[in-house]
């Protein structure tokens, strides 16, 4: 079995360019140890702690609708309910390393995986 590495999510807000166009659609990696380690030497973090989950995510985010390049700019730019939602996609698929669960039918007892759907789509 693959391990799948990347996911795709639908932001419920979506980010807005400054050319008024709404990217919604993007894709998110696992991260690795340097992707959580580099962002505690950079000046922003060392500053302002909160400011990591901005770092993160820039590094982990490799699409968003048709942006050329995800940089921690453009995660400031989200809506606070992407942000929020993305920490969520971020926690579940690197705590699992997938966003299926492992669940038991209540009344035949079978198991199976299911699929979590975000909460933006």
């Amino acid at each position: 079995m693959v391990q799948q590495t990347e996911f795709p999510f639908v932001l419920p807000q979506g980010y807005i360019d400054p050319e008024g166009n709404i990217h919604r659609e993007g894709t998110m990696r696992l991260s690795t140890a340097y992707d959580e380690i580099a962002p505690l030497r950079d000046p922003r973090v060392q500053a302002n702690p909160g400011y990591l989950v901005i770092i993160l995510l820039s590094r982990v985010i490799t699409n968003l609708g048709t942006l050329q390049q995800i940089n921690p700019k453009t995660i400031e730019g989200l809506f606070s309910a992407d942000l929020v939602y993305l920490q969520d996609l971020y926690q579940r698929i690197n705590q699992n390393g997938h966003s299926r669960f492992l669940v038991t039918c209540p009344h035949c007892q079978g198991e199976f995986e299911v699929e979590t759907v975000p909460l933006g789509e």
